[in-house]
């Protein structure tokens, strides 16, 4: 069982956002899109799963202790949440940490933020349709991708569960939205970068979705 500590107190009938991601380095970005979620979607929280380090990478992201410090120094906001839970729970794929949180929490509404660039391609990830079938994804823009996303595998498979951002936190999966509002240009690969000039390494995902 996780320490209670790693999480915000979550109660029945709550509606939580779950943003997962390396957060290497955490930026504003991240924090407009949380609360552009909590706005649109109508939430009481969003949580950020800081993954841990993934020893099949090649590239490794700063210690987990450190990203996670990062984040809340960063947060500042009473409903947006920073955990290293999928580490206390030992979950690998996506699909993994989504059950754990339904079979821990089976009361309380989770919807998936994913942006719409990874919805592109999110037919790479690890049991994706699975994902579709047991979580709501609510997709936000990225510069570039939201068009690609529309035309992807997994929005033509599931297109007759897409819906509305306001209707979403009431729908069982399959179900997915896509939310309006600006772009967030920023990426903490971008960050990285201009800290350690030649780094061409690619963002890593914190994840082994999509190998």
């Amino acid at each position: 069982m996780h320490q209670p500590s790693l999480l915000p107190p979550l109660q029945p009938g709550m509606r939580v956002g779950l943003l997962g991601g390396s957060f290497d380095p955490p930026h504003q970005g991240h924090l407009a899109i949380s609360q552009q979620a909590l706005s649109a979607l109508n939430l009481h929280a969003v949580i950020w799963l800081v993954s841990p380090q993934n020893p099949l990478k090649a590239h490794q992201p700063a210690p987990q202790s450190n990203r996670l410090t990062a984040c809340r120094e960063l947060i500042q906001h009473p409903r947006i949440f920073a955990s290293d839970i999928e580490s206390a729970w030992r979950t690998q794929y996506s699909i993994d940490t989504i059950r754990a949180f339904k079979r821990h929490y089976p009361d309380t509404r989770f919807i998936w933020l994913v942006g719409s660039d990874n919805f592109a391609t999110f037919h790479h990830w690890h049991r994706w349709d699975d994902i579709m079938q047991t979580i709501a994804l609510a997709i936000y823009p990225r510069l570039g991708s939201q068009l690609r996303a529309g035309l992807g595998p997994a929005a033509q498979r599931f297109a007759q569960a897409r819906c509305a951002p306001a209707a979403l936190a009431a729908l069982n999966a399959p179900a997915w939205a896509v939310l309006s509002g600006p772009y967030h240009p920023i990426a903490s690969r971008d960050l990285r970068a201009e800290q350690a000039p030649g780094n061409t390494e690619p963002a890593y995902s914190g994840r082994r979705d999509g190998e």
